[in-house]
């Protein structure tokens, strides 16, 4: 029930382009293995049904599925089976005949909801996927309010805060994130972004990212689950297939306080910020 602890898994695991019965089968041993650890709520990787790295919008067309496709399907019956919260990224061809990158959200009572990502990254953008245009979802479910994002939309703070004012407890990021360089001994720039996004607006984030090589492409494995304060509940294994576990108390992310008299909600002056909002 909402207030109490639940155990949030993240699973980083390695997808093969257009392998969709194999990694349905990664994604289902995943989910089963992370509800037997005694998860609940369970994240997967951007696009976890299909791979990433497409050669072009016919390639990708073999492979995208609708909302109520076999993917997401068998991730209802799984939530129904194991009283399970999902969200899990795919490839959705819409009822409009154009290919998204989206994610779903499927509990125990079935499809909650669907997320079209808005922010799309390089090559996803005019040659393979369309934008979506709604606002992050933010889901009441049997242990708090849950949102939903898409891996690149984490770099715009404005998407991450309409999410949180919305009242997300926990937003829940599937992801696909490239391995760049960085310098010896620092922390990924997309970790720091999310554990920023989570202190910023005292809302817990989970974040499964995917692992291995794919036509040339490396992958960080970056996985993470961070609390309202902006700090790592899990230990950071970059690179490797793994699950990361953290018990978290969503109703922890309602008192947005970080002072006696400071609050990340109500201090906020949105008159002021019309060079952010008008632009």
């Amino acid at each position: 029930m909402a207030g109490s602890p639940v155990r949030v898994g993240c699973c980083q695991i390695s997808v093969t382009v257009g392998e969709t019965l194999g990694n349905r089968a990664r994604v289902r041993a995943a989910i089963e293995a992370a509800a037997n650890a005694g998860a609940r709520i369970i994240v997967l990787p951007e696009l976890a049904n299909s791979g990433y790295m497409f050669a072009n919008l016919a390639e990708l067309r073999t492979v995208a599925e609708s909302a109520t496709g076999p993917s997401v399907r068998e991730w209802e019956l799984l939530a129904q089976e194991r009283d399970l919260v999902i969200v899990a990224g795919f490839a959705e061809a819409g009822d409009d005949g154009l290919i998204y990158n989206s994610a779903v959200l499927v509990d125990q009572t079935g499809l909650r909801a669907v997320y079209r990502k808005v922010h799309l990254w390089d090559h996803e953008k005019g040659n393979l996927f369309t934008a979506g245009s709604a606002a992050p979802p933010v889901v009441d479910t049997a242990w708090g309010r849950i949102g939903v994002a898409i891996c690149y939309d984490l770099e715009f703070p404005e998407w991450v805060r309409s999410a949180a004012l919305d009242g997300a407890e926990l937003l829940c990021c599937p992801v696909n994130w490239p391995l760049y360089p960085r310098p010896a001994g620092e922390r990924p720039s997309e970790i720091v972004k999310v554990q920023a996004n989570a202190a910023v607006n005292r809302m817990f984030i989970a974040v499964a990212d995917r692992t291995g090589l794919e036509r040339g492409q490396h992958w960080l494995g970056g996985s993470v689950i961070v609390d309202a304060d902006g700090f790592p509940l899990t230990r950071i294994t970059l690179g490797d297939e793994t699950m990361l576990l953290a018990d978290i108390n969503l109703a922890k992310a309602r008192a947005k306080g970080i002072s006696a008299r400071n609050d990340v909600h109500a201090d906020r002056r949105p008159s002021l910020y019309t060079r952010v909002t008008d632009s």
